[in-house]
This record gives C-alpha cells, structure tokens and sequence, in this order.
C-alpha cells in the first residue's frame, strides 16, 4: 500500500534529495516527515535511515546546547520510514547568554550558537554504528567525480586563484590533517534553518541527516558560512561553552588554547573547502545565488585554510 499523508495535514516543506518526501504538521501539534529508501551506507553523510534511527534511540534529547525534537514515535514500513516529532516553534527571543554581553538575544544570533554548538560539541555521546564519518572526504569525492573546482578560475582575482588551486591539489593532506583532530558530536548541517528553537540556554534543532562524530570545528565551519560575524568573534563565543549556564558544575573537559587551536583549524578547513566547493557548483546551477559572493567575501579565511591558522 502506497504511503500517504493524511487528510487534514499541513504541508510544511516538500521533498528535499532523494529520499526526504516532504514534512506536514498534524492537526494535534505533532510534526510528520516521510523518508524513502535511498543511500544505503550507514557511514555515508547522506544515509536514509539516520534521522529515524535517531529519532528512535533518543540519543540527543537531552543534550547540551543542542539537542534533537521530542520523538512521539517512528513507523517503519517496505517504502520507508516515517518520523513523528514534536513541533519546533522558532524562537524569537531566548534568555541572555554568556556571548550577548547581557543583552537578549534573537532566534537567530550567531553568538548564541556559536556557545550552542561549543556545549554540544564537549557533550559526552557515544558513536552509533550508523553515524556520518568523513563527510567533507566524501562530498570532494564527489566534486572531483564532477571535474574538481576549474570552473572557478575565471571567476577570481588572481590572488585567490592561486590559493584556491593550492587548496585543491593539497585536499588529502587538509583532510589528513582533519583526521587528526579530535572527533567531537556534529549536527552535520549547522545553519540558523536547521537551530531554530530554543529552551533555555539550549538550542533545539532539526535536520539531523548528517549527525555524527566529526573533527572538532566542524559545526563551527557550516555556521560561518551562513552567518555575517568574523571568525574570531564565533570563536570567542564557542569557547564560552566552558561557563556552566544556571549554576551548573564547571565541565571536566576545560576548552584550553590547544583545544581552541583544534577547533579554529577544523572550523577554517571545513568552511574553506565548503565554500569552495559550493560555488564551484553554483556556476552549474540556473540560478547559482550568492555562492561566488560569499566565496570571495571569505578570502581570508580562504587564505588561512592554506597555511598556519591565525594564532
């Protein structure tokens, strides 16, 4: 029998990829999204059967800083799996953190969660069998499968040029070099999208396709690309992870600079060959957005993805 929502359900987003169907709201509050069968490698960044599998273990729920939607329950069938979740309303306030200097921060603000994601990533989960691992090795896999980033040479300054070229042919010492940091718990797709609600200091967030053990920085890369704040400023945030919120015991695992070190070098590497990449692929789009723009706006960065991390 062929799946299908229900009467009465409220489209909320259709299908995104190949194996999210789409996500309706029921008439009762609760949050349905319909996945098909698709990349069937549990390690794989794109695996079908991670974000029910999730929603069914529980395993963040209660995390700190940030955490996964209430699961009611998942229904497993021979056409896929279907997740039911409590809804997450986005915030538009949430109670002063540490990073706004006193002031209440809005659903959105970077500062937040940049500290959001520096108390996820000291949180204590362990790796389940079917967590994503080399996300960025298998994402240049694909981009070199597509002829690699050449058609952006005539799209920039020379200078950048340069470094862009430099950073393709040295990417298995860069990903070599993110092996070696630590691997720390990662949404995978860090964006203000995807961190939407708020209880407390935490951050409630959706989209958990790509959630599993990456080098530490990692959350941190996808988060510069999407917001508007140097580098320094977010790190200088993500490392107030260490300042226990409402009381709390100070955490065993203190953020030290050599720690800090780790995350800005993951955090730069991630952001520059994402970025890269994504406007590489931008320039095959018909409507390739702003890609090429925030690329160059990044240059600096870019620039230190290829050499010594500012210290």
């Amino acid at each position: 029998m062929t799946w299908r929502p229900a009467a009465g359900w409220q489209p909320l987003t259709s299908g995104t990829g190949q194996s999210n169907v789409g996500v309706w709201r029921t008439p009762e509050g609760w949050v349905v999204k319909r996945l098909v069968p698709g990349v069937d490698n549990p390690r794989h960044h794109a695996y079908w059967r991670r974000q029910p599998l999730l929603a069914e273990s529980r395993l963040l729920e209660a995390t700190p800083g940030l955490r996964s939607p209430t699961c009611l329950k998942v229904e497993w069938d021979e056409g896929g799996a279907t997740i039911w979740t409590a809804e997450v309303s986005p915030a538009t306030d949430a109670a002063a953190s540490p990073a706004a200097n006193g002031r209440s921060p809005g659903a959105g603000d970077p500062l937040f969660l940049a500290v959001a994601l520096g108390r996820f990533a000291q949180a204590h989960v362990p790796e389940p069998s079917w967590g994503a691992r080399d996300v960025l090795r298998d994402r240049l896999a694909t981009v070199a499968g597509r002829g690699g980033w050449g058609a952006l040479d005539p799209e920039l300054p020379a200078d950048l040029r340069h470094v862009v070229r430099d950073l393709w042919v040295r990417r298995d010492a860069a990903l070599a070099e993110l092996d070696a940091l630590p691997r720390v718990p990662t949404h995978g797709d860090a964006h203000p999208g995807n961190l939407i609600g708020r209880d407390g200091e935490d951050v409630i967030a959706i989209d958990w396709e790509q959630f599993g053990l990456a080098p530490t920085g990692f959350d941190l890369g996808y988060l510069i690309l999407a917001v508007d704040l140097p580098l320094d400023d977010l790190l200088a945030a993500y490392a107030l992870a260490d300042r226990p919120p409402n009381g709390e015991q100070e955490p065993s695992n203190r953020m030290t600079a050599a720690n800090l070190h780790a995350v800005r070098r993951g955090a730069v590497l991630t952001a520059a060959y994402t970025a890269i990449s994504r406007a590489a692929w931008s320039l095959t789009q018909p409507d390739p957005g702003d890609h090429l723009t925030r690329l160059l706006h990044l240059s600096n960065l870019i620039a230190e993805a290829n050499g010594e991390p500012t210290r």
